[in-house]
């Protein structure tokens, strides 16, 4: 959930290195902020480290005051444990004040560890569950150095936590994790770590994804890994990343959503070529299991839940019955698992918390485990059995968009594989084209207009039947995500069965009516929203008298979802606009959610 970014080399640049690097994990958590670097060359006895945090985003803040230095490390807070305060903010420091540390994740006896530190005279000055953490480094570095006192002290933590510390007058960084997603960026003659890759596209491609139980050891510009438990040598290997440093910057955009969005359609048409080659993708690999298993279970969680639930749609239209299950849920809803199951697993990040437990429990069952995941290297692309990178790129805004997109594809693809029929007739040139088309000027400008008109609503309400219900549901996600408006998605025979009682005259109401079999239905449900006083939003191929206002996206078969799609996330979108409100990190939200 929160944002980790370190560095240490011959740049004595070092807090403004780590300053930087924390505005690329800011939609990871942007409650608080902090750097800490060692104090200045002109301390004649400097006696604790130097620390700037701030409550808020980071925004136009600098960190001029800081000294320079070659180390520094910094940490971007979405609060868990303690209030929103400079204080909670990390980096948090020992008692002397020479040691800091920052942390992501939570310490599940943290309440215990505080209390025998206090009854050692250990003063805490946060409600933070991380600070603990620098006291126990405090303690045990009177008898060992540094990389074996975070060894001890990581023994004594429950929970899963990644953690990265440095001390005073020293260049040494040592960091481990165990549940917590933690990447070594190399470069010649220095080092930086970071929450996610993303991250450090701007110094190195070079990396390694710390496994968990591994302590990397940063010092007299060496790097070594260890194992946490025993202190034995490692060797993990590295692996290039290869993003672009461009695909991570806003560029020309107002807003990373904004740039996400328009990205899609080069997506789409770079998935199809590769797939059309074959090239990286194994497509046929996942339907032959899919194809074997006893039952198949699909995973995920927010938008990703919503893929899930296009997808089942998609997969029964051949016959085949798969069970979505919300990522959270799954340990409650799904049967023994066993080796004749399979589990497909969807997460942008890698690193969902509430779906890694899914998988983990298959991985203890024998289950095999697929999955579609954004970020290469990420915890489930690990445990995996087949994995399929979806090659979205980067993405910065805390509301899916290109991933949700890309993700789908690739479902979309594996089904193609067990069946061609279903996509004889669906040409994703074509959809690339009609996203572009919904997303051209002439209909963001109609949005505009809507979501002016519509910004003070208290409620909204998206209608689809069939595959455009899951639909219906992300269009839902995204505007509550983004503008605050609370937003239903709705099966459009479920209106009769309780929804109605909520529609009043002017209500905006959503309806996705694509030109196929459920065509009907859908504009039989506008009907009676119309009835009871909705405002209706036709999202449709054609017009219908129904409709109050009509967006027009091309008629491409199961293909149209995607502009429905487009449509929906730049309303979205717009509503935040209209309400002045910053699409890219809405309030209590974090993009990569690895807690559970």
């Amino acid at each position: 959930m929160c944002g980790i970014f370190a560095y240490s080399g011959p740049k004595s640049n070092a807090p403004e290195t780590v300053f930087e690097g924390l505005k690329s994990l800011e939609y990871r958590g942007y409650d608080s902020w902090g750097v800490v670097t060692q104090p200045g060359e002109s301390s004649l006895q400097p006696k604790s480290l130097v620390v700037k945090k701030r409550i808020g985003k980071i925004g136009t803040n600098n960190i001029n005051e800081l000294p320079s230095s070659h180390i520094a490390i910094g940490h971007t807070r979405w609060a868990t444990h303690g209030k929103v305060t400079e204080l909670n903010a990390h980096p948090h420091l020992s008692c002397d004040g020479k040691i800091a540390i920052v942390h992501n994740g939570i310490i599940e006896n943290f309440v215990k560890l505080q209390a025998d530190l206090r009854a050692s005279g250990h003063k805490f000055v946060s409600e933070t569950d991380s600070e603990v953490i620098a006291h126990l480094l405090e303690e045990e570095r009177k008898t060992s150095d540094l990389p074996t006192a975070l060894r001890n002290v990581f023994s004594k933590l429950k929970g899963l936590n990644a953690v990265i510390a440095m001390e005073l007058n020293s260049d040494t960084l040592v960091a481990t994790t165990n549940g917590s997603p933690l990447v070594i960026g190399i470069a010649k003659g220095e080092i930086y770590m970071a929450s996610d890759p993303s991250a450090l596209l701007p110094y190195t491609t070079e990396v390694i994804f710390l496994e968990d139980g591994v302590i990397a050891i940063w010092s007299e510009n060496m790097l070594r890994f260890a194992s946490t438990k025993t202190g034995k040598k490692l060797e993990p290997t590295s692996q290039q990343i290869t993003w672009k440093a461009q695909s991570a910057e806003k560029g020309a955009f107002a807003h990373f959503m904004l740039k996400e969005m328009h990205e899609q359609a080069a997506i789409i048409r770079s998935i199809a070529k590769k797939a059309e080659s074959n090239s990286n993708f194994d497509y046929k690999k996942l339907a032959d299991r899919i194809k074997k298993a006893r039952h198949c279970y699909l995973v995920g969680c927010g938008s990703s839940w919503f893929i899930a639930r296009i997808a089942q749609y998609v997969f029964a239209k051949i016959g085949v019955l798969i069970t979505p299950i919300v990522g959270s849920e799954f340990l409650e809803a799904a049967p023994a698992l066993s080796k004749d199951d399979f589990l497909i697993v969807l997460s942008q990040s890698g690193e969902t918390m509430d779906s890694i437990k899914p998988v983990k429990l298959a991985k203890k069952s024998g289950t095999g485990i697929g999955a579609l995941v954004n970020v290469p290297g990420s915890s489930i692309s690990r445990l995996a059995d087949i994995t399929l990178l979806i090659e979205a790129g980067p993405e910065k805004a805390v509301a899916t968009t290109k991933a949700f997109t890309a993700t789908l594809m690739h479902l979309l693809l594996v089904v193609k594989a067990m069946d061609e029929k279903l996509f004889s007739k669906l040409d994703f040139n074509k959809v690339a084209y009609g996203v572009e088309r919904a997303l051209s000027t002439a209909k963001t400008t109609q949005l505009d207009r809507l979501a002016k008109k519509f910004q003070n609503d208290e409620h909204l309400f998206c209608l689809g039947r069939g595959v455009s219900f899951p639909v219906a549901q992300e269009a839902a996600l995204k505007v509550k995500e983004v503008s605050y408006l609370h937003a239903e998605g709705l099966a459009g025979g479920e209106l009769k069965h309780g929804p109605l009682a909520l529609i009043t005259e002017g209500t905006p109401c959503v309806v996705l009516a694509p030109n196929d079999e459920t065509y009907a239905d859908a504009i039989s449900g506008a009907m009676e929203m119309k009835a009871r006083g909705g405002f209706i939003i036709g999202i449709s191929p054609q017009t219908h008298q129904v409709f109050d206002e009509f967006i027009a996206v091309d008629d491409l078969g199961l293909g149209t979802i995607f502009l429905e799609l487009a449509v929906v996330q730049y309303f979205g979108y717009a509503l935040a606009i209209a309400k002045g409100l910053d699409p890219d990190m809405p309030r209590n939200l974090a993009k990569s959610v690895t807690v559970g």
